[in-house]
C-alpha cells in the first residue's frame, strides 16, 4: 500500500505589538519590522492601549498605508496595560507562531529570525530572547538588580535555569500561548507567561539578544514596584491553582 506523504506545515508569524504613548518611536519600529527578511509569512498586529499624544492616529495611518501587508489594528478605549494589549492581539492572531515586539527602540527586530529558527527546526517549542545587559549607558542599579532577582526567584520556585524572565521577546506557537489562558493586564504578563509555561512542563530555549534600554525621560515605563509585582505573581502562579 502506498504510504501517504504529508505536506510540511505552512508556518506564519504573528508579530504582536502593544503600543502605549510611543508616538516618537512607533514609525521607526514598524519600518524596522517590515524590513526584516523573514523565512515565513508574517502578520503585524498593532494594539493601541488607550494612548495619548498621537500614537493612535499613527497606528491608523500605518494600517491604511500597509493595507495589503497583513497589518491589523485594534484600539482600547482606555489604558489597560501591556498584558491586556497582548491578550487582545493574541485573540486575533491568525499565525502559527507568535512573537511580542515592543513599540520602542529597546529591541532589534533583525533578531526575530534567529528567535523563530529553533521552533522552525523543531529544536524548541518556546524561545526567549535573553538580554545580557552589556555595553550600556542607560541601566540603573535597581533596574539591573530587579532583572537578576526575578529570574533567581523563578528558578528557585520552578526548579528552572533561566537568565531572563521579563524579556519582551517571547516566541511560541500561537496555540501554546492560548492554552495559557492569560489574565494579566499590566507588565506582570511577562511572569505569568513564564510561570505558566514552566508549570505546564515546557523547556524554554534561550537565545542571546541585543538590548538598548531607554532612560525614564525617553519613555521607560517599568518601575521598582513592577519588580515586586513580578515576584508576587511568581509565587501566586507557583502555588495557586
Amino acid at each position: 500500500m502506498q504510504q501517504e506523504i504529508q505536506e510540511p506545515r505552512q508556518h506564519k508569524l504573528s508579530i504582536v505589538m502593544p503600543v502605549y504613548n510611543e508616538a516618537s518611536t512607533l514609525d521607526r519600529v514598524f519600518d524596522a519590522v517590515q524590513r526584516v527578511r523573514m523565512p515565513i509569512a508574517r502578520e503585524i498586529i498593532l494594539v493601541d492601549d488607550g494612548s495619548r499624544g498621537g500614537s493612535a492616529a499613527i497606528i491608523d495611518e500605518l494600517a491604511v498605508a500597509h493595507a495589503g501587508d497583513a497589518v491589523s489594528v485594534f484600539h482600547h478605549v482606555r489604558n489597560q496595560g501591556k498584558g491586556a494589549a497582548v491578550r487582545t492581539a493574541l485573540a486575533h492572531a491568525s499565525g502559527t507562531i507568535m512573537v511580542i515586539q515592543d513599540a520602542d527602540l529597546e529591541y532589534n527586530p533583525e533578531e526575530i529570525p534567529d528567535l523563530i529558527a529553533p521552533i522552525l527546526s523543531d529544536r524548541a517549542r518556546v524561545v526567549f530572547g535573553t538580554r545580557a545587559f552589556r555595553s550600556h549607558t542607560a541601566f540603573s542599579f535597581w533596574f539591573v538588580v530587579g532583572n537578576k532577582l526575578v529570574p533567581l526567584t523563578t528558578n528557585i520556585l520552578f526548579n528552572s535555569y533561566l537568565s531572563d524572565v521579563e524579556t519582551c521577546y517571547k516566541v511560541m506557537p500561537v496555540d501554546t500561548a492560548r492554552t495559557l489562558h492569560l489574565q494579566s493586564r499590566g507588565f506582570e504578563i511577562e511572569v505569568e507567561i513564564t510561570a505558566k509555561l514552566l508549570r505546564s512542563g515546557y523547556q524554554i530555549y534561550e537565545v542571546p539578544i541585543e538590548y538598548a534600554a531607554r532612560t525614564r525621560s525617553e519613555g521607560k515605563k517599568l518601575q521598582v514596584k513592577d519588580g515586586f509585582k513580578a515576584i508576587r505573581g511568581l509565587v501566586r502562579y507557583r502555588f495557586l491553582p
